[in-house]
């Protein structure tokens, strides 16, 4: 009989997750019925929807949701080898029992060179939020200006990058220089640090003076309030996240946006991605390709040990993380 450790919410999150609305346990898991495989995870995601979807369909005493790449550890199901690695919607456990119904294989031709964890991001949800959101939402097209917010992130970096694989200009912000320097190294035509701009309205027109075409917005509130002016006629505005308001106790009051979404006729679609998980092995394809030719770069900010499952996971609402924030077992 293994035990496994988990991570459940003890308390509902009020204003920014406290490391005290967590709560540490140990369960016994039953031994294997046909079918049935136990998994060993490896590698867990922490991610910024992880704090609204809590809200929405948690209850307190649920252990708190989430991906991971597990291995295989004992196998009942002749699908499943053991020692193979799998994506899993296992939540934030060490050990596991699935039927095989919710495992996913890693992509075929995933070199061995390539860490198992970009399972998690640039090749793996956020990376898929990316790809879908900027070709099939935003419908990008050589030329256009993008407009990327939270830019350093998981998603916003693959947006960027993918903007530019697509022979567009792209503008993003991060919230430090480091980040910034980031931005620039992996491509992006230009990239402002929006803590220490004395203007934000200024510094969009400066990066980009004829507006933008797309804007992928990963944060809402005053920043999506100021950029939607600066749209050109016809714009796209992808509304991906809205992590400056996730934390808030009171909902905030922003400018009208009617102005300019009537008078420029702008469109603007929000998006869950796994409404486009029936073409999946179509994205994970082409980023996994794009990955190994080197145009698509990414960087993990790995936290060591599931026992700082919740320091990991509060730090990406401190814009600790840079890239994709992993928890290694």
């Amino acid at each position: 009989m293994v035990t496994a450790r988990a991570w459940a919410l003890k308390k509902h999150f009020d204003g920014l997750p406290k490391s005290s609305d967590f709560e540490l346990k140990t369960i016994e898991l039953p031994n294997l019925k046909d079918g049935q495989l136990l998994l060993e995870s490896v590698f867990l995601s922490v991610d910024p929807y992880m704090r609204p979807y809590s809200q929405m369909e948690m209850k307190e005493g649920d252990i708190m949701i989430g991906t991971q790449v597990a291995r295989i550890v004992e196998s009942k199901n002749p699908a499943f080898t053991v020692g193979s690695c799998v994506v899993a919607n296992g939540g934030w456990r060490t050990h596991f029992i699935s039927d095989g119904k919710d495992l996913l294989l890693l992509p075929s031709g995933w070199p061995e060179s390539l860490p198992k964890s970009v399972a998690l991001g640039t090749i793996g949800m956020p990376g898929l939020s990316a790809y879908f959101g900027l070709l099939e939402v935003c419908k990008v097209k050589p030329g256009d200006t993008v407009l990327v917010n939270a830019a350093a992130g998981a998603v916003g970096s693959v947006v960027g990058q993918i903007a530019k694989i697509g022979g567009c200009k792209v503008v993003g912000c991060a919230g430090s220089d480091d980040k910034v320097a980031y931005l620039k190294s992996i491509g992006f035509d230009e990239a402002f640090n929006y803590k220490t701009v004395t203007s934000l309205d200024e510094a969009l027109r400066k990066a980009s003076p004829d507006g933008y075409d797309c804007f992928f917005d990963n944060v809402g509130g005053e920043f999506f309030s100021v950029a939607v002016y600066q749209m050109k006629m016809f714009g796209r505005i992808v509304v991906c996240g809205a992590v400056s308001q996730y934390n808030d106790t009171v909902p905030q009051k922003g400018t009208s946006v009617h102005f300019p979404m009537i008078f420029k006729q702008l469109r603007m679609e929000g998006f869950v991605v796994t409404s486009w998980y029936n073409r999946r092995e179509e994205a994970l394809k082409a980023l996994l390709k794009w990955v190994v030719e080197g145009k698509l770069k990414f960087h993990e900010h790995i936290t060591e040990g599931f026992e700082n499952m919740p320091m990991a996971f509060i730090g990406l609402f401190k814009g600790e993380n840079l890239g994709k924030a992993i928890v290694k077992v």
